[in-house]
């Protein structure tokens, strides 16, 4: 069972709510279902801080050296 809550977002700009408006017309659903939809996305997507934490834990033991990648970076400028 999925739980969902109402939200309520006060003080949109007039110009941000009416291309909110036309973008879910273009889309042929509703203001509320187009913007419930485009929050999950955007809830969906990791914070920098989150990136950053995902990358620490990784092992890059086997990955290129520092001087493989300047190296590299070279000669992709030559």
């Amino acid at each position: 069972m999925t739980i969902v809550t109402t939200l309520y977002i006060r003080d949109v700009a007039d110009d941000v709510a009416q291309t909110l408006k036309e973008r879910a017309a273009e889309a042929g659903t509703s203001l509320s279902a187009y913007v419930a939809v485009e929050l999950a996305k955007l809830a969906a997507r990791p914070t920098n801080a989150e990136v950053a934490a995902r990358l620490r834990t990784q092992d890059r033991a086997d990955g290129p050296s520092a001087e493989d990648i300047v190296a590299e970076v070279g000669a992709g400028r030559r």
